[in-house]
């Protein structure tokens, strides 16, 4: 198979063309291209009069690979081999591993584990999709709060309302593995060529639940509504947890092996293994608030006289900037046609994140507005420091709101006159279950607010209405990775703890749905290891 890519091909391309265009590249005739499939699409919105697809495209061709890549000496065409991941096989272990955390990194360490015919035992704190699905609903319509059943705690993880965005920066070759179970699962086909693949939050509730179920029919057990409350640890290795139930009574697993895919917000379970001597650091994250556009406004400051054409879509950005104070401002986790969605997971806290469906049809835009900080900025040494740090604005928040779960909220132009807004302008808040006007500055440092600023007004450069007065600003946007880690070693055990597997999101080694679920697998792959080496 000969693998060719930066193809460039007008938005109406069809089959045809795409041959055409590749037997161009090859120096060849079109009839010569067997077949031609796409490998990786991307948008080149670079001219905005001239608006065209990128493509590589794995082609499969009439006669000698090699003759041909000789005749067309093409630096960007080469032979390549179709991609392929087996997962290992397990020997046995005398006690079944533990995956603590349904989230992507735990779902994926429980379905390789599985797979490997260890029949892992996966516990999550949450309630299943389904149930989890219409705790969070009555959430955004009452402002009433189940602290283990939301947006960051049940099945699937904090991921599962969000965008569903696939997008990594890892080059691992588990990224294609995930994407392809994925798929197995019932999410879009598209996600294997996108090079900006999502797949929805109305998509990926149906795609987690699938896994579960495979995971239990190879043998694995589920466990909802049960909390790891206790690590027993005998020598400096594990051999059993401790759970917290659904009928309220703590009882005991045994098992050698955890792994501790435990989600960027489980602030008590982090407090829990910290007292049981993990070693762990705080680390830099970002705090900021939402900010909410017209997408078609976005559509066309992205793509000019193409915005409303239905083969784009809805438009995107990710924008950054490094500040003259020394901090980084940046967008994060940006929601085409999406809503901002109330995410706290303790009460009386606002915390905001962005969600889209598939479609992606909503009437605005969404992205995060962050500032780094780190942990000199967290007023203490500790290394849960950054948790206390995001708490405190979590609750100042609240209190900005009116104390009821609305979220304040600001139009930009008062934002940057440093002035408080009195009505809405051209956008509308999706918040739910309501906002209140307040500054930024109620419940977030000047120094964050200040950044903000600065940032808005640089990325509008960048983006033409981005600094658009009718924007909205609602915070408190503070999960956007986690704030502390939880160290370990080479061989993915807790560097004094054998038989722990910090893991994902949570412990500081991922950022996403995919990174997460690749270090899931490798986590999972250690455990292997281990059950074939006994």
């Amino acid at each position: 198979m000969i693998r060719l890519s930066d193809i460039k091909l007008p938005l109406d391309f069809d089959e045809y063309a795409l041959k055409k265009a590749c037997a161009k590249q090859l120096g060849v005739d079109v009839n010569t291209i067997r077949s031609a499939g796409i490998a990786r699409r991307s948008i080149d919105a670079r001219k905005k009069d001239n608006i065209t697809f990128t493509v590589t495209a794995d082609i499969i061709v009439n006669g000698s690979e090699q003759k041909i890549l000789r005749q067309c000496r093409n630096s960007k065409a080469a032979i390549t081999e179709p991609y392929s991941y087996t997962i290992p096989k397990g020997a046995r272990l005398d006690k079944p591993p533990v995956v603590a955390g349904a989230g992507p990194a735990g779902l994926f360490a429980a379905y390789t584990l599985a797979c490997a015919g260890l029949c892992p035992i996966l516990i999550e704190r949450g309630k299943s999709v389904d149930e989890r699905t219409k705790d969070v609903s009555e959430y955004w319509q009452t402002g009433k709060l189940d602290t283990n059943s939301s947006v960051q705690f049940g099945e699937g993880g904090a991921g599962t309302f969000s965008d569903g965005k696939l997008n990594t920066g890892t080059k691992d070759i588990r990224s294609r593995f995930i994407l392809e179970t994925f798929v197995k699962h019932s999410a879009p086909a598209d996600i294997l060529v996108n090079a900006k693949p999502h797949i929805g939050t109305d998509k990926l509730k149906n795609t987690v639940k699938s896994i579960r179920e495979e995971i239990i029919s190879l043998g694995g057990i589920v466990l909802f509504e049960t909390t790891l409350v206790d690590m027993m640890i005998k020598g400096g290795t594990v051999c059993g947890i401790k759970v917290l139930g659904k009928s309220g009574s703590i009882s005991e697993i045994e098992t050698n092996n955890v792994i501790l895919a435990l989600g960027h917000s489980a602030r008590d379970t982090f407090h829990t293994l910290f007292g049981k001597g993990f070693v762990m650091e705080a680390k830099p994250f970002s705090v900021g608030a939402r900010i909410e556009h017209l997408q078609s406004d976005i559509n066309k400051a992205q793509y000019g006289k193409f915005w409303n054409s239905p083969v784009l879509g809805a438009a995107d950005y990710k924008l950054s900037a490094h500040l003259k104070n020394g901090r980084g401002v940046y967008t994060f986790c940006m929601c085409p046609g999406g809503s901002v969605v109330a995410s706290a997971s303790e009460e009386n806290t606002v915390v905001t994140n962005g969600m889209s469906e598939y479609a992606r049809d909503g009437i605005n835009a969404n992205s995060a507005l962050l500032v780094g900080v780190s942990p000199e900025d967290y007023e203490s040494g500790h290394p849960l420091a950054g948790i206390e740090f995001q708490r405190k604005i979590e609750r100042l928040a609240f209190l900005s709101g009116g104390g009821n779960s609305f979220a304040p909220c600001i139009r930009v132009s008062d934002f940057l006159k440093g002035t408080k807004s009195t009505a809405f302008g051209s956008v509308k808040p999706t918040y739910r279950p309501g906002v209140t006007f307040a500054s930024p500055e109620e419940y977030l440092p000047q120094y964050i607010c200040e950044s903000m600023r600065e940032g808005i007004l640089l990325f509008d450069k960048k983006l033409k209405g981005f600094a658009d007065g009718d924007a909205l600003l609602t915070g408190v946007e503070t999960r956007s990775s986690s704030p502390v880690r939880i160290l370990r070693g080479s061989d993915f055990n807790a560097v004094n703890i054998k038989g722990a597997y910090p893991c994902g999101e949570g412990a500081g080694y991922a950022g996403g749905i995919v990174s997460a679920a690749v270090d899931g697998v490798r986590c999972a792959e250690a455990v292997i290891s281990i059950s074939n080496s006994d």
